[in-house]
């Protein structure tokens, strides 16, 4: 059952009900406002991203007094990057409210009419195409470009001037009757042309290519060398401004962008003025038939009020300003075949199934595949091979099914059965992991880890890194290089280990003789290989690439445990469903199923069992750091409940292990001590059933000694 509430009106939450969905939501949102604005990354597409944050705002309204002072609905764009000078902006550059129906847009222009009580009196509006490129400012004093800045948080953004000064279209000296001080803002954009040009010179010459023309503008503009700026074709469109001095006479929006243009900015020929809603939503419909022609991307219409003085009057509210509103298109769509669905197995084991479709133009892309993102999204679409479905890209970027047509033949076709082996030739088996929530998860994963071939590279890459084995020399290149290696290959951890011996025995291939190497960096790398051959057991177990054991998970284990063969005895054990040895694991300090479950997955793989035995052989590991033997509580099991009042939890914890006892989350009969503070609940209750000795804070504190 998915814990999704965000199909419940926010007045049907309880007040911790909605503070969690809060919680949750600012963060993704948040998170996506740095992908998109300052890594020029996206991490998910337009109309989800809209919807999520449509949400927060509706759960803010309904419950303000858990709106957070730091909210990202406030917020506008992204931090600038520390990679450039930072600028600050003497007006600020806001972002706009959305509009996503006819019924948004006439209710903003009612709201408009309600503030500033019209009484009926006509407004005109200005309607102009929202580009999808990337916010620019620039600051002309005397006639001459002295500085340009990308938008960044809104209140501060980077310093892209030596960029800017390599774009042809954008004028470095102005003339004519122009203000002392200027700042022009706008948008910097790649034409359709320009961008399938970069892509096909990048996949020529091995370069990064680019998933859509917004990305491959923002990243050429936010170069730290400006010769790759000016190897790239981008273009401006003008259309506001910032700072102005003295203050500008001319009245509307219109005349101010067509001076922009007088002044040898370009503008966008298809802005307009319109009198009415109807008039709006008429240039609307127009562009959106016509956006395949453009020959540039736009993902909206932005309207505005045209009088600057009624502007000022309106104001801003928060981030976006009440005189202005972008109507957002929603994702395009169109109809083709599934003509199959294959799975792509990723670094970590997971299984995508992706769609392959018969040819199909959406927004201007031919679309041949679609995600289908997992085993459950398929079920929910009932897609089947031979279907007519719609495709939309969504965000305009990720082709993706939204739906399928019944054709009439639908019901006859069979319907599609999700594989439960891994597509490599080893066909380990697929787990759904369950999330933090302990539901059942949508990915697939293969269990095979190290032994899937789909998943080495990724865990030898972590195997050698520096919270694992740590070998210098041996970095991601060099696993690479070894990985494909036909002479001395290393697929496996062991192979790093008899990567000298099997040099010495193959005279006619040595390393030493390979490009890139030679017989200094291959003594130093063989040496580097032989120092790793002793371990610490937290550092093996972390380097083993057990799903959801990462660097803390790994200390705690080998805490709890001391030694390797005590570890590998318990996983064999769990393996086998021994419950004693899973509720020892589960007492552990932050260990619960999740791990457990990861743990038992591993090692019930012969592959990998395979793997680590081999790897065993060749190293000593480390016991675990032996603790306090002297102290009242060496060697005990403790758990704290309730609040403590002298120290935080934390505290508490990494006291009781430094005096050399074992911090436990759960209770069980081999618990020793439990200390409850206020509030204290089951754990409390289950310590006194098992006859656990339980104590206060201060009983404990006076135990120890630190009373």
């Amino acid at each position: 059952m998915s814990n999704d509430r965000t199909a419940i009106a926010p007045d049907q939450l309880s007040p911790p009900e909605a503070a969690a969905e809060m919680a949750r939501l600012a963060e993704r949102v948040a998170a996506a406002d740095a992908a998109y604005h300052r890594d020029d990354a996206p991490i998910m597409s337009d109309a989800d991203y809209d919807a999520m944050r449509r949400r927060l705002v509706a759960l803010e309204a309904a419950f303000p007094a858990l709106k957070r002072a730091d909210t990202p609905t406030a917020a506008i764009g992204a931090g600038p990057s520390e990679k450039f000078e930072k600028v600050r902006h003497v007006v600020p550059m806001l972002s706009l409210d959305n509009a996503f129906s006819d019924e948004d847009v006439a209710e903003f222009v009612a709201r408009v009419h309600k503030f500033l009580a019209t009484h009926g009196q006509p407004i005109t509006f200005t309607a102009e195409p929202k580009i999808d490129g990337l916010s620019l400012s620039l600051r002309y004093e005397a006639g001459r470009l002295v500085s340009a800045a990308t938008r960044g948080d809104g209140a501060e953004g980077e310093n892209v001037t030596a960029n800017v000064l390599t774009i042809a279209e954008i004028p470095q000296v102005l003339s004519g009757d122009l203000p002392e001080v200027l700042e022009v803002r706008g948008e910097v954009y790649m034409a359709h042309a320009d961008f399938t040009a970069l892509n096909a010179k990048a996949e020529a010459f091995g370069g990064k290519v680019f998933a859509n023309p917004r990305n491959a503008a923002a990243g050429s503009l936010r170069q730290l060398d400006p010769k790759i700026t000016a190897s790239r074709v981008l273009k401006f469109f003008a259309y506001a401004w910032g700072e102005i001095v003295p203050e500008w006479e001319v009245a509307t929006q219109f005349e101010r962008v067509e001076a922009f243009g007088r002044w040898g900015f370009p503008i966008n020929p298809r802005m307009v003025r319109c009198s009415s809603v109807e008039e709006m939503l008429a240039v609307y419909r127009g562009l959106e038939a016509d956006r395949a022609n453009l020959g540039y991307d736009i993902d909206g219409v932005v309207y505005k009020v045209d009088r600057i003085d009624l502007q000022t009057r309106l104001g801003f509210v928060s981030r976006s300003p009440r005189w202005a509103i972008a109507h957002k298109f929603p994702a395009e769509k169109a109809r083709t075949i599934l003509e199959g669905i294959d799975i792509q197995v990723g670094r970590t084991g997971a299984h995508t199934p992706v769609a392959r479709l018969m040819p199909v133009t959406v927004g201007g892309v031919v679309v041949t595949n679609a995600t289908l993102h997992n085993a459950d999204e398929i079920v929910r679409l009932d897609a089947r091979i031979g279907d007519t479905v719609v495709v939309q890209r969504a965000g305009d970027v990720i082709p993706q099914i939204v739906e399928v047509v019944d054709d009439g033949a639908h019901a006859a076709r069979p319907a599609f059965e999700f594989p439960h082996l891994c597509q490599c030739d080893l066909k380990t088996a697929l787990i759904r992991e369950e999330t933090a929530s302990g539901e059942e998860g949508k990915i697939r994963r293969c269990t095979g880890e190290f032994a899937c071939p789909f998943q080495r590279q990724e865990h030898l890459r972590q195997f050698v890194g520096r919270k694992a084995f740590d070998i210098e020399g041996l970095g991601e290149k060099q696993i690479e290089f070894f990985f494909a290696d036909p002479d001395l290959p290393v697929r496996e951890p062991a192979d790093i280990f008899t990567l000298a011996e099997r040099n010495a025995a193959n005279p006619l291939k040595k390393l030493e003789n390979k490009e890139g190497f030679g017989p200094v960096s291959v003594a130093k790398l063989f040496a580097a290989i032989e120092a790793r051959r002793t371990i610490a057991l937290e550092r093996f177990v972390f380097a083993l690439g057990i799903r959801n054991v990462g660097e803390t998970t790994a200390r705690q284990l080998a805490r709890a445990y001391g030694s390797w063969a005590a570890f590998h005895e318990a996983a064999e054990k769990i393996v086998a469903g021994d419950a004693v040895a899973r509720e020892e694991m589960d007492a552990i300090d932050q260990i619960g199923e999740t791990v457990i479950d990861s743990v038992a997955a591993y090692f019930r793989e012969p592959h990998n069992r395979a793997i680590v035995e081999k790897l065993v052989a060749e190293l000593t590991i480390v016991d675990a750091e032996t603790p306090k033997s002297d102290t009242a509580v060496a060697g005990k099991t403790v758990v704290f409940t309730g609040s403590l009042e002298k120290m935080t939890r934390d505290e508490a914890k990494a006291m009781a292990e430094r005096l050399g006892a074992k911090v436990a989350g759960s209770v069980s009969a081999k618990t020793h001590i439990v200390v409850a503070g206020p509030g204290a609940g089951s754990k409390l209750a289950k310590a006194q059933a098992l006859g656990v000795q339980v104590m206060t804070e201060e009983e404990w504190l006076a135990l120890v000694g630190a009373g």
